[in-house]
């Protein structure tokens, strides 16, 4: 008899089949949430909140790569926190848990060996334990003050042996918790910014007061001023727009390349400068984010954008030149 021909492997549907399993784990997830395990979310969270020391985040294998990350989340969001390897507490690194910590620990299975130092050192000096874990009646589940116990879910893996849908519900209570805390605490893009100073991330968060143009830089034109000064104007500042303002030096309007092209007659530069502007045109507050900036200016298509003060006077420019060269984009 021939053996039966075994279909050729198809890469992409093993892909889609991983994400449809670990998909149903965030299902069974969040309708875990919804219903028993949201009691002990919320207690998890209030004592994190009311903790005066740090979150000791610790974990064992790929449990403890995912609570480094989650240790890197909390710690740029507010939260205090700091990863503690389980092999390494018990030769030394015990030390750095203090009493007034609270530490939150990792383990889909709940008997981690290498946890229970960390776990009799918690009880010994009344520190709060935080379980994530799968299984309520293990030694961490036991041992903890809270226990987030996880469903039970089908892993990604053929054989069912490697995390993979087990480390994807782990990390994402553990976003949960982080963005919980963020929320409770009104912790603000500010906030934030001081814990990311730098990169693409630190130049979203600078002001728009920080890279804008002032004074003699700003393209300008009195309100009533012909067309020709103002075309001099655009020429000479190079934003390709020119602001008009009023007497009482507040915006009026603003001529821009798109205005010329619609106006463009023999007699344009005769004209005068009130008749050709956009009227009411989009401002922004010296105090808007550059991350913001940058988001208003793909979403209008436009080059450049007016900062003015309360009162509606311009009082800068910013083009998208300026935010590519910060590193906005």
């Amino acid at each position: 008899m021939q053996a039966a021909r075994q279909a050729p492997f198809d890469a992409l549907a093993s892909a889609l089949a991983t994400i449809d399993i670990e998909r149903r784990g965030l299902d069974e997830l969040a309708l875990a949430l919804s219903n028993g395990l949201g009691a002990p979310f919320r207690d998890a969270v209030a004592r994190i909140r009311a903790a005066s020391g740090r979150v000791i985040v610790t974990g064992m294998g790929k449990s403890g790569h995912v609570a480094r990350k989650i240790a890197a989340t909390l710690s740029s969001t507010g939260t205090s926190a700091y990863f503690v390897h389980p092999s390494e507490a018990s030769h030394g690194d015990l030390g750095q848990i203090q009493a007034d910590d609270i530490v939150l620990a990792l383990s889909w299975s709940g008997d981690t060996a290498e946890l229970s130092a960390i776990l009799t050192y918690a009880k010994r000096f009344d520190i709060p334990v935080v379980a994530i874990t799968s299984n309520g009646q293990s030694e961490l589940g036991r041992a903890a003050d809270v226990g987030l116990i996880l469903p039970r879910v089908e892993e990604a893996c053929p054989n069912g042996l490697a995390p993979t849908t087990s480390t994807t519900m782990q990390l994402v209570i553990g976003d949960a918790l982080a963005i919980a805390l963020i929320e409770a605490r009104g912790f603000s893009a500010q906030d934030f910014k001081v814990f990311h100073p730098g990169g693409r991330l630190g130049a979203q968060l600078r002001f728009v007061r920080d890279v804008m143009h002032t004074g003699d830089r700003l393209p300008r034109v009195a309100s009533g001023a012909p067309m020709a000064q103002a075309l001099v104007e655009m020429s000479a500042k190079g934003f390709g727009c020119v602001l008009v303002v009023n007497p009482d030096e507040t915006l009026a309007g603003i001529v821009t390349d798109g205005d010329l092209r619609r106006h463009m007659t023999n007699d344009l530069p005769a004209r005068s400068v009130d008749e050709v502007m956009t009227r009411d045109p989009k401002v922004i507050a010296p105090d808007t984010l550059a991350g913001e900036a940058l988001q208003i200016v793909e979403r209008t298509k436009v080059g450049a954008l007016i900062v003015a003060d309360e009162d509606g006077r311009p009082v800068g420019i910013v083009h998208i030149l300026d935010l590519v060269r910060t590193g906005t984009v």
